[in-house]
This record gives structure tokens, C-alpha cells and sequence, in this order.
């Protein structure tokens, strides 16, 4: 029979000297299965991300929403004014004439995919994250200076305390630290 825990953990903790370390760490947990796993770096490495296998971002969607939006309001409000709530015949043109449209229609284009953009990304990154549980680890402050760390998430439906502890053990890390709430 098992035991629960008595107090629920977000994860376990590895920590490594090197980069090679990490990425050899993380290509053996995505191997074995883990999914709910994150890396840290003191510095962007592109591997790292396809090791412990992020999904591809949403992000160029949501860009192209906003802009297609961005672009339909504008072309509906300038609509709107010139052929409906105040036409006036300019120069002999129809009340629709949509050359004299194309500028603000470019311009709101680019604001509401640029708004749309930062937006999505804060939104599907999850930020402001003011907390985060990995920084209730002492060792984690050398994660900005020197040290990598590989923590897979009690969420993952492959976590096991003991084997999850095991298989970080296996992978030869400097430490391995429990990671509290």
C-alpha cells in the first residue's frame, strides 16, 4: 500500500554543472516519458526547448487573428462613416471608394497584431507569475549564475516519488532537491 505524501510536493529537482549535462538529462526524461518538465539555463540554449519537447507556440495565430481583425475594424469603421452615418461625395467618388481605406486599414492591422501578439504570449506563458514554487529551493539563486536544473512536475502522470528520485539519481546530477509548494 502506497503512501501519500504528507505534504504535497510541486516536484523533484536536478541539478547539473554543465549544459551538455541538462540536455542529456532532459532528452532521457522526454524519452522515458515525462512530459510535465521544465529546464532552466543561466543562458538561452534552442536545444533545450526540443529536448524536453515544448509544444509549438500559438502565438503566430493569435497574431494573425488580431491582424485580420485589426484590419476588418478598420475597414468597418471607415465604412461606417463614409457610406452610412455621414456620406459625403468627395471628388465625385462612391461613398465606399476603399483606395482612401487601405492606410488605416494597414496601420490598425499592424497595431492589433502587435497588441494581439504580446498579449497571447503573456497570456499562454502565464505571466506575471509574481511565484513560481522552484524558487522555494535555496539552490535554484545559481540558476541565473552557473548551475542547470531539470525539474519534473509532480502533475505529470509519470511522477513517482521514489522512481521519479531514482531516475534523477540515474542521470548522475550534483543534487537532487524536493521541491515544496
Amino acid at each position: 500500500m502506497e503512501h501519500a505524501p504528507a505534504t504535497p510536493i510541486y516536484g523533484l529537482m536536478a541539478e547539473f554543472d554543465d549544459i551538455g549535462s541538462l540536455l542529456n538529462a532532459a532528452k532521457k526524461a522526454y524519452a522515458a516519458g515525462y512530459r510535465q518538465m521544465d529546464a532552466y539555463s543561466p543562458f538561452p540554449n534552442e536545444e533545450l526547448s526540443d529536448a524536453i519537447g515544448f509544444p509549438k507556440t500559438r502565438v503566430p495565430l493569435i497574431v494573425l487573428i488580431g491582424g485580420i481583425m485589426g484590419g476588418l475594424s478598420a475597414f468597418a469603421l471607415q465604412y461606417w462613416c463614409s457610406a452610412i452615418s455621414y456620406p459625403v461625395v468627395v471628388a465625385g467618388r462612391p461613398y465606399n471608394s476603399w483606395p482612401a481605406f487601405v492606410i488605416p486599414c494597414f496601420e490598425l492591422t499592424i497595431l492589433f497584431a502587435s497588441l494581439s501578439g504580446v498579449f497571447g504570449m503573456l497570456a499562454l506563458n502565464g505571466l506575471p507569475m509574481p511565484y513560481h514554487p522552484v524558487f522555494n529551493v535555496d539552490r535554484f539563486a545559481a540558476a541565473s549564475r552557473d548551475k542547470f536544473f531539470l525539474c519534473l512536475e509532480a502533475a505529470d502522470p509519470m511522477f513517482d516519488r521514489i522512481r521519479s528520485e531514482q531516475f534523477l539519481a540515474d542521470l548522475k546530477p550534483e543534487f537532487i532537491t524536493e521541491v515544496p509548494h
